[in-house]
């Protein structure tokens, strides 16, 4: 049966690209005990179309994690005639905190998560004190070896499950993870960590940042680390490093799904 026939208006779906300072936020998605970036977005995109219009995003950020680049995808029955338009209005009616980079036409079934390839995570640090940096740098008081830390990075390479770096008690189906890339690398006075994988789970990157903390103190070494992901037992890696020094910083996706 055509669409005309069912009374079906086929809808266009875009991928919006956005970034966010988290400060302010208990996290990316809409929930009752505090503001969230989505609702913020959704909140816009309702004053500018006038009526409600739902957004999903790549993925889940915690409270006070930041985005260099987030996306997410909405709909809408009508071609938009100009995306540029709608970035410039968006962007003067969200906060300062929320900034929309650009929006693009995708495919109908397009999915901002299911789609997603890879996700990357920067996480910061700093053995100095730094007064324009310490909201987005976790400030470490303690000598690090990041040579025994990039050693235990390369065991992330040999696992995918990662049950042991997972928040307890969430609702996916599986903890299993691929990780293409993880390691540290100075940057002027600071040391960043960058992991790029296929799929997070919840805290996992902070979870992991704090174990190898502990094998740059020498609490824990290599093969421990190795153990701890074995364990499958969140009770046996360390302590999540503080959220304010965590960005998601790139998305990607497959080529086909974009539409000129």
């Amino acid at each position: 049966m055509l669409l005309a026939e069912q009374n079906i208006t086929p809808m266009n779906r875009y991928f919006i690209y956005l970034s966010y300072n988290g400060k302010n936020y208990c996290g990316w998605q809409i929930q009752p005990n505090g503001p969230t970036v989505q609702q913020r977005i959704e909140e816009a995109l309702a004053i500018w179309f006038r009526r409600p219009v739902p957004i999903v995003g790549a993925g889940r950020t915690d409270t006070g994690v930041h985005a260099r680049l987030m996306v997410a995808h909405f709909d809408w029955e009508e071609k938009i005639e100009s995306l540029p338009l709608l970035v410039e209005k968006l962007n003067r009616l969200l906060p300062k905190d929320i900034a929309v980079s650009h929006i693009l036409p995708v495919a109908e079934e397009a999915h901002a998560r299911f789609d997603a390839i890879t996700r990357t995570y920067h996480y910061y640090i700093s053995t100095e004190k730094n007064p324009f940096r310490h909201e987005l740098v976790c400030r470490f008081h303690h000598p690090l070896d990041f040579e025994a830390m990039n050693k235990a990075c390369k065991e992330l390479y040999r696992y995918t499950d990662f049950t042991s770096f997972s928040k307890l008690h969430t609702d996916v189906k599986t903890n299993h993870c691929r990780i293409a890339y993880a390691g540290w690398e100075r940057e002027g006075q600071e040391w960043r960590f960058v992991i790029t994988a296929d799929r997070f789970l919840r805290n996992m990157v902070r979870a992991i940042v704090g174990t190898l903390l502990d094998v740059g103190r020498g609490k824990c070494s290599t093969d421990d680390f190795k153990q701890i992901i074995e364990a499958q037992d969140r009770g046996r890696a360390g302590t999540s490093a503080p959220a304010h020094a965590l960005f998601l910083t790139n998305i990607t996706y497959p080529d086909s799904i974009f539409r000129e």
